[in-house]
């Protein structure tokens, strides 16, 4: 489950909540009860690390009211009801009006903790989402993000600053772990919306219904704003679109027509995964289809990134030894070849895994990169890309990689660069010129 979420629990019945509360937490969840909706409501706040489980019927304020007071606050917040028999119209309301999933006395405790995990990652990718959003509200720390001097990193940035002052949708495409939330965001961090809402959903996440509501809504009072209101003005980003279910499909397209020129909410459709024997195009209404992909990005493969994999594990592995207070580990000559060679399956995701663990075993003393790779890699194949690199390229890479290190190790030092590479300053001062390394950039 990754890093601990909490749950809250909110019943009248004392034995309810503690029974609950100690099985989620034999599961991991870090748990905690409240015996009201008034008492819930003054615990949780916006951006809550966790999910919520609730009862319906309870005194005072009951679950509904709490639901849609909780969703008014923050929209992306998984809400999980609890009814009693017969009340399962009630649930089914509670589910049109935004509440994640409903369990029905006496449920299965197991089928709760896999709910609970299940709205738990749902809500780790909504937070994760907000915090790249403030993240990214300049374009220094954006351009730091997109680490990379190959020239397709490079023709990314550049398409990124032209299609992000675009009005038109977008479709960002690419293997699973290459980053096209990132993208996402970057194309609205860049471009004359970035100060207006930029609301997400995840297509894979909800059945129809559910997906129904939230998007567009009940249309009722009282009921939380559905996601294209929300995003009215800004960017509305659909991740998963090829889960997004026909009807739907049909209703978004009557939105984006709805829209007008220039359109007054941009749409950015991410497509995560296809079928073997289907493209996105097979998937999708042609319809929704051609209004997305006038403006298409595809984001490459880490595996066909060159030396860009060298740059970013350096820098993931600094930015893990600095959360772990410890050093980085030192990539020897034939794991930076082993880095370059691998077939990165899981691709920058998987990479910055492998970062965190290398930081990890090495303040441990203990483990190699090359033995990380090979236990991540052994179930997609081979460690090693059947279509290998050629020396001179694994040289320069390495060579490269170590200048780098070094100069950022001593702050842009030349005579403390010079001793510990064993290199004259001419050398190093050409060396430096052929990879693009300037002294300025260390100081």
């Amino acid at each position: 489950m990754g890093r601990t979420m909490k749950v809250a629990i909110i019943d009248d019945e004392q034995d309810m909540r503690q029974s609950i509360g100690q099985w989620l937490a034999l599961s991991g969840f870090e748990t905690e009860t409240y015996a009201s909706a008034e008492e819930a409501l003054r615990g949780i706040k916006p951006d809550y690390p966790g999910v919520v489980i609730s009862d319906i019927r309870m005194p005072g304020m009951d679950g509904m009211a709490l639901l849609k007071r909780l969703l008014s606050m923050d929209s992306g917040l998984p809400v999980i009801m609890i009814t009693g028999h017969g009340d399962v119209p009630m649930a089914v309301e509670a589910m049109r009006l935004g509440a994640w999933d409903f369990l029905e006395k006496p449920f299965n405790p197991d089928r709760m903790t896999e709910l609970a995990k299940k709205a738990a990652q749902s809500r780790r990718l909504t937070l994760e989402s907000r915090a790249l959003r403030t993240e990214l509200a300049d374009a220094p720390v954006l351009m730091r993000r997109l680490v990379g001097t190959s020239p397709m990193m490079e023709r990314l940035r550049e398409d990124l600053l032209d299609l992000g002052q675009a009005d038109a949708h977008v479709l960002i495409d690419g293997e699973t772990g290459t980053g096209k939330t990132l993208v996402a965001h970057a194309l609205h961090a860049v471009g004359p919306r970035a100060g207006r809402r930029f609301v997400t959903l995840s297509c894979a996440g909800f059945d129809e219904a559910q997906l129904a509501a939230r998007l567009f809504g009940p249309g009722e009072a009282g009921a939380p704003v559905p996601l294209v209101e929300e995003a009215r003005g800004g960017t509305l980003l659909l991740e998963d679109i090829e889960a997004l279910p026909p009807a739907l499909q049909a209703r978004l397209v009557t939105f984006l027509n709805d829209q007008g020129v220039p359109p007054e909410t941009r749409l950015i459709a991410i497509c995560n995964r296809h079928h073997e024997d289907r493209t996105l195009e097979d998937v999708l209404r042609p319809d929704l289809y051609y209004r997305l992909a006038a403006l298409k990005i595809t984001l490459p493969p880490l595996r066909t990134r060159g030396e860009d994999i060298l740059a970013l594990f350096t820098a993931h592995c600094e930015q893990f030894a600095e959360e772990y207070g410890c050093e980085p580990p030192q990539v020897a000559a034939q794991e930076a070849a082993q880095l370059l060679q691998a077939p990165w399956p899981g691709n920058v995701r998987q990479l910055i895994n492998i970062a965190e663990r290398a930081v990890l075993q090495n303040r441990r003393g203990s483990g190699s990169i090359a033995s990380l790779l090979m236990a991540d890699n052994e179930a997609e194949g081979p460690t090693l890309t059947t279509e290998g690199k050629p020396l001179k390229e694994h040289v320069e890479a390495f060579e490269k990689m170590l200048i780098d290190n070094t100069m950022r190790r001593h702050k842009g030092s030349i005579v403390a660069v010079m001793e510990e590479l064993s290199l004259p300053r001419r050398t190093l001062n050409e060396k430096m010129a052929k990879y693009g390394l300037s002294r300025v950039d260390y100081v």
